[in-house]
């Protein structure tokens, strides 16, 4: 098999570990843009559908990454990306050295540390490289690559990003990407929770919250995120595009990634023990703009 440094690098083959959310939409999108794509998932039904769009189905993280240049993981979180890794029929065994390991789950400081150890012990290129956006732009392909790794994979692996992503931000060494995720997604949960308590006060004065997206929308006090948050809470439509489940994962290690600075974070602490109540609640599984409805609900109570 010729080695990933000779192949064209606008085809590489390429390995898709998790086609839940997001996996499936960026599996799509790179089988669009002409790329040979072999998938897994653990539920295998979630994976079936991407056959029909030229995916190859596999029964294992192994099977998927037999053949590849590139294998992409994304998963909930470090355990699972660590067990489709390395556990029984793990994708670790099958890959050649040099080949690159895009890890794009959102998983915190500590286990991008330990995924890079284990890349460098095989020897494969790990790019940390997760991505800003929930499904509508994974879909669209209009995520925002946070990529971070070796200089030397730029070149074979924009072509990947370019498929799946608007733009690609290359940030220095592997880490650095997962960083500004937690960055980014501690304000996107700042702005849902400002929202959420923002429209609780404008109902509890009387007032339609409608008036409040009015006031912001296009203006300098809104942003296109928290206006469509706040419009689909008012809705009721709480299908996820990001669930609050994994919402409130991620503020936990946001909250990690500081503790272990000395940082404190009060208004995502606050946040972390609202959104553990609404998810007690009931609403886990619900997008992440349950949170808007519940502060509703409180304030009415």
């Amino acid at each position: 098999m010729p080695s990933p440094s000779t192949k064209d690098p606008t085809r590489l083959p390429i390995a898709v570990l998790g086609t839940g959310t997001m996996g499936a939409p960026i599996a799509r999108n790179l089988l669009a843009a002409g790329f040979e794509v072999s998938v897994w998932n653990r539920t295998a039904e979630r994976a079936a559908p991407l056959a029909a769009d030229g995916a190859r189905l596999a029964s294992s993280p192994a099977e998927a990454a037999e053949g590849v240049d590139v294998v992409l993981t994304m998963l909930t979180d470090g355990d699972a990306v660590e067990d489709a890794m390395t556990g029984r029929e793990g994708a670790l065994a099958p890959l050649q050295p040099g080949s690159a390991w895009i890890q794009m789950a959102t998983i915190g400081d500590e286990w991008t540390e330990r995924l890079v150890t284990l890349a460098t012990e095989h020897g494969l290129a790990f790019v940390d490289a997760p991505v800003s956006g929930s499904d509508g732009p994974a879909r669209d392909g209009e995520l925002v690559v946070l990529a971070s790794g070796p200089d030397e994979t730029r070149a074979r692996l924009q072509p990947i990003f370019d498929a799946i992503g608007r733009k690609t931000l290359w940030l220095g060494p592997a880490g650095n990407g997962t960083r500004l995720k937690l960055v980014l997604n501690d304000w996107l949960a700042s702005l849902t929770e400002g929202v959420a308590e923002t429209i609780a006060l404008t109902e509890a004065l009387g007032l339609d919250p409608h008036l409040f997206i009015e006031a912001i929308d296009d203006g300098p006090l809104g942003s296109p995120y928290a206006v469509a948050k706040a419009r689909a809470a008012l809705a009721g439509e709480f299908v996820p595009g990001f669930a609050l489940r994994l919402a409130f994962k991620d503020v936990g290690l946001a909250l990690d990634a500081a503790r272990e600075r000395d940082l404190e974070l009060p208004i995502t602490e606050a946040i972390a023990r609202r959104w553990q109540q609404a998810i007690a609640d009931g609403h886990a599984d619900e997008d992440v703009s349950a949170v808007i409805a519940v502060a509703s609900q409180r304030a009415a109570a």
